[in-house]
């Protein structure tokens, strides 16, 4: 009989399973449910500067529900979108003929998938160490004002932060980029001179992002602690003679975490939404702006498969952090 961290672990992947499926079953509806035909589109955007025959037409109709996987009916399509989800091929773009949208995903997604990684660890980690430090420390006046600031950005859209930045840093006092995700005309290669772009042009969407996200995970962090520091194990330690700074880091911190990490993982989807506007508001090349982008030219295809590879993603990232779960909390293992 199965027990211990090997059933916990087939349960996640089972629920891992079962979001994946269930995530992308309802792209499939809502893309199909929408009134644009990407194939008569598509057509439409052929023929817009001159006369073709009916029968040229006929056989471009043909072709390109090929492509696009709209052959016969709903049911025989949706075989047909499973399996090419299966092999990671999503025909391809309308908006940028004959790519793959498979191709465009793959430029695309090393940047959202940085961005998101670098705002969420600096967030999550900047966060709980103020709130831990607050928490303990409650008189302490410097993490008091800290605290102000971290609750007085959390109830602001990421837009508006967005835009607060762009105005400030790129047009009040222009001193980094507004836009792109590096200096234009220059070699993508991994020289400091580039690498010292990049970095340049991530500060105001790394910045957009952790701002808002920072006062929740303080909030959250603060009374968690508050609470620790009243458990009789806490008092016997400092009556014990127990340094301070062991005490916060072995005792009360590490205790504090466990939700915390919990909620680092409810979050990522959340995250991944204000990533989608902050691309837009900087021009960032990753999957947000790509997706706009494909909204507005109504390209069908290059929806569906961000859509998917969004859903996939998301649910391995909270996949892997509950994997780790057990190493802050053992107890998980014994349910």
């Amino acid at each position: 009989m199965i027990s211990g961290y090997p059933l916990y672990l087939l349960g996640r992947l089972g629920q891992f399973a079962l979001v994946v499926f269930i995530g992308i079953n309802i792209a499939f509806i809502v893309t199909h449910a929408t009134p644009i035909d990407p194939v008569e589109q598509s057509i439409a955007a052929a023929t817009q500067f001159g006369s073709t025959s009916p029968e040229a037409i006929a056989l471009m109709r043909q072709s390109l529900r090929e492509l696009y996987g709209l052959e016969g009916d709903l049911a025989e399509q949706y075989v047909a979108f499973w399996r090419r989800v299966a092999v990671g091929d999503f025909g391809p773009s309308l908006s940028a003929f004959p790519t793959p949208v498979s191709v465009l995903i793959g430029r695309a997604l090393p940047w959202t998938v940085s961005l998101l990684v670098v705002s969420t660890l600096l967030t999550w980690a900047l966060g709980n160490l103020l709130g831990g430090l607050a928490g303990y420390y409650a008189k302490n006046r410097t993490l008091r004002l800290a605290g102000l600031l971290a609750m007085a950005f959390h109830p602001i859209p990421y837009y508006i932060v967005a835009f607060l930045l762009l105005i400030v840093f790129g047009y009040l006092w222009p001193v980094l980029p507004i836009s792109g995700g590096y200096k234009m005309n220059m070699t993508r290669d991994w020289s400091w001179e580039f690498i010292g772009s990049l970095l340049s042009h991530a500060i105001l969407p790394v910045c957009s992002l952790a701002l808002v996200g920072l006062g929740g995970w303080f909030m959250g962090m603060r009374s968690l602690v508050s609470n620790i520091v009243t458990e009789d194990y806490v008092t016997y330690a400092e009556l014990g003679g127990v340094k301070r700074g062991r005490i916060l880091g072995s005792y009360v911190m590490r205790n504090a975490l466990v939700p915390q990490v919990t909620g680092l993982a409810m979050s990522l989807g959340a995250i991944f939404n204000g990533a989608i506007i902050t691309e837009q508001v900087f021009g960032y090349p990753g999957v947000g702006t790509l997706l706009v982008s494909a909204v507005h030219v109504g390209d069908y295809s290059l929806v569906l498969g961000i859509t998917t590879v969004s859903i996939v993603a998301v649910s391995l990232a909270v996949l892997l952090i509950d994997l780790l779960y057990p190493l802050l909390d053992p107890r998980v293992k014994v349910r």
